[in-house]
């Protein structure tokens, strides 16, 4: 699959006007990373679709079609982001911790664990009763079969996942769950009418398109900061209490304003209902029906504000026995054959395309964070594309999409039996994809919009802030 056929399939499946398709200019092709499985391709039609869908609002807006470039060496630049930033020229700090990552168990399976929070964390060594040490862990993982850890752990609310064959996940309940969803639905969920945006040949696709962004990490956040960079006017929500990783509200922290508020507080609740009467679009990264007990179900958002568009992203769907799962893109790896069939690739590699006992002694993931990446680019063009249903038919809309969907739709792209010879990537080598601003956090340098749009350039309006640094309010439009 090449990543014109991998966007002309994500334009088809959203029922977009196929016409669209000639403003497309696609260049390079993969590998790009070194990876077995066609990250370049995923990279360049995610972002494409999104940049499309824009340009797709922009000619309604106007009347004026225009041309939208994308490339892969750009689009893998972007799934790579959190990487390349730097602040007054430095590195951020570490975004993993060092009890994150895989672990062999006692039958000899692994384990992936996800210590980023203090919580998870704190959770871990509690299950283990050792020491906040990464070789502590390694010894007391080595006492249990994984299959077992992985049930103690997912039981205990922690981020865990034994890493599985293909072959296995495919039989497992969740991954039939998966198969039986669609990559992503766009569902009308309510009457309204139709809210054609005005006439303003000078206007960003989405000036005036007002969303709320109630996500953290990559994929949601990403989905947001894609809308920014269109125009929109992106208000972050964060929980006062939630943890959150630097690096990354720095970078997805473009484009937007940010503001907190409690949801365990009923006034906070009712703050949260007055921003979306106003609001177009509602992003949420929880777990499904986690925001539903607050009252902010999609069909009870559509009831406040006739004609909103929610966008849920969720790690593993919303069917199946994982459904209210906890996961993040490197545990769905793992869980779902990644992680499996890259590590293969790469001892065959190491020992001379020879078989060995053991499939694999090290176990390697993506080169990128591609499933959270790619779905918040999907996200973004599902929400702009529910903006465009909206102003031709009206409705109040539903995107819903998981990072298990993505990584399942990479999956059937097929794989590159050389691809892992792909040579790395490093900042000096993609200067002419990276931008420059001031910000409260100091000089930031980052990947600047992979897309090109000739007459409305996508563009971070403003610098990423701490979170909090704004009121919970709306700007004047």
């Amino acid at each position: 699959m090449t990543p014109r056929d991998a966007l002309e399939h994500l334009w088809m499946l959203a029922g977009c006007d196929s016409s669209a398709l000639g403003w497309l200019d696609m260049e390079g092709g993969d590998p790009g990373l070194p990876s077995i499985f066609r990250v370049g391709t995923l990279a360049a039609a995610s972002i494409g679709a999104a940049g499309l869908a824009a340009a797709q609002l922009h000619a309604l807006r106007t009347g004026r079609s225009q041309r939208v470039a994308i490339d892969v060496r750009r689009a893998l630049a972007a799934f790579r982001s959190e990487r390349y930033l730097s602040v007054d020229g430095k590195p951020p700090t570490e975004l993993r911790h060092p009890v994150t990552g895989h672990f062999p168990t006692g039958d000899g399976r692994w384990i992936q664990l996800h210590a980023n929070f203090p919580h998870h964390l704190a959770g871990i060594l509690r299950v283990f009763q050792c020491a906040d040490d990464r070789d502590a862990v390694a010894r007391a993982i080595l006492g249990w079969e994984g299959a077992a850890l992985d049930d103690a752990l997912a039981q205990a609310g922690l981020c865990a996942a034994l890493v599985r064959a293909p072959r296995e996940w495919a039989a497992h309940e969740q991954a039939k769950a998966v198969a039986s969803l669609p990559l992503f639905e766009i569902e009308r969920i309510g009457d309204a009418p139709a809210e054609t945006p005005r006439a303003d040949a000078g206007a960003r696709p989405l000036e005036g398109v007002r969303v709320l962004d109630l996500t953290r990490i990559i994929a949601g956040p990403v989905a947001g900061r894609t809308l920014g960079q269109h125009g929109a006017d992106v208000l972050l929500i964060n929980g006062p209490h939630l943890p959150n990783i630097a690096p990354l509200v720095i970078d997805n922290g473009r484009s937007k304003r940010s503001a907190t508020l409690d949801l365990r507080d009923e006034a906070a609740c009712e703050q949260l209902r007055a921003l979306a009467r106003d609001a177009d679009v509602f992003v949420q990264g929880y777990r499904p029906g986690a925001l539903a007990t607050r009252g902010f179900a999609p069909e009870a958002l559509a009831q406040l504000r006739p004609g909103i568009v929610c966008v849920s992203i969720s790690a593993y769907g919303h069917r199946g026995p994982w459904r209210e799962r906890r996961g993040f893109d490197s545990l769905v790896q793992s869980a779902s054959g990644i992680v499996w069939a890259e590590s293969v690739a790469a001892a065959k590699q190491g020992n001379g395309g020879r078989k060995t006992a053991q499939p694999f002694t090290a176990a390697r993931p993506l080169p990128c964070q591609a499933l959270d990446h790619a779905t918040g680019y999907l996200a973004a063009f599902g929400a702009m594309v529910a903006l465009a249903r909206r102003a031709r038919e009206g409705g109040s809309w539903h995107v819903r999409l998981s990072l298990a969907q993505t990584g399942r739709w990479l999956q059937t792209m097929g794989t590159l039996e050389d691809g892992q010879r792909s040579p790395e990537v490093g900042a000096a080598d993609l200067a002419d994809c990276l931008e420059e601003m001031d910000s409260p956090f100091g000089r930031v340098r980052a990947v600047a919009p992979a897309e090109r749009l000739e007459l409305t350039p996508a563009f971070h309006a403003r610098p990423p802030v701490p979170i909090g640094s704004d009121a919970p309010l709306w700007s004047a439009r």
